[in-house]
């Protein structure tokens, strides 16, 4: 019964998570981390750590100025959150990634991602994201399908 309790409140916590990147909210966001929090998208080659975080995220915010999240499955284990998700956002400004340059082309763009986030006395300690680059790439332009 603990078990199910804890994954119950993970899924509110989540639930809160989520919410709050959907709706930009630096504060609500930063807020479920812990301090000492590392945020790591493998697969663009991007870390922050602690109070470096928040910037970080506000500058995903900034590039990607609509972005929306929809999460299509949920995973929840004792002191770990997995999510698979769809993104889209319109591409309102310039992209790198690499030498690779696209400029802003007002492009609606969708991906798909994956998040594995363990959580540490009720707080996120890691946000690790895994995301669909390719997708990205070819939709803006930069690979051909």
């Amino acid at each position: 019964m603990a078990q199910a309790a804890q994954q119950s409140r993970l899924r509110d916590i989540i639930e809160r998570y989520n919410d709050a990147w959907n709706a930009h909210d630096l504060d609500a966001i930063t807020g479920m981390h812990a301090p000492d929090m590392v945020f790591e998208n493998h697969t663009a080659g991007e870390r922050a750590e602690g109070e470096q975080v928040r910037e970080h995220i506000g500058r995903i915010f900034r590039a990607w100025p609509d972005i929306a999240f929809h999460t299509r499955r949920l995973y929840v284990r004792e002191n770990l959150i997995v999510q698979e998700w769809t993104a889209t956002a319109t591409h309102a400004t310039e992209l790198r990634r690499g030498d690779l340059t696209a400029p802003a082309s007002g492009r609606r763009v969708e991906w798909e991602g994956l998040d594995v986030i363990p959580f540490e006395n009720g707080l996120v300690k890691r946000k690790d994201v895994y995301s669909d680059s390719v997708a990205i790439l070819r939709q803006v332009g930069l690979l051909e399908a």
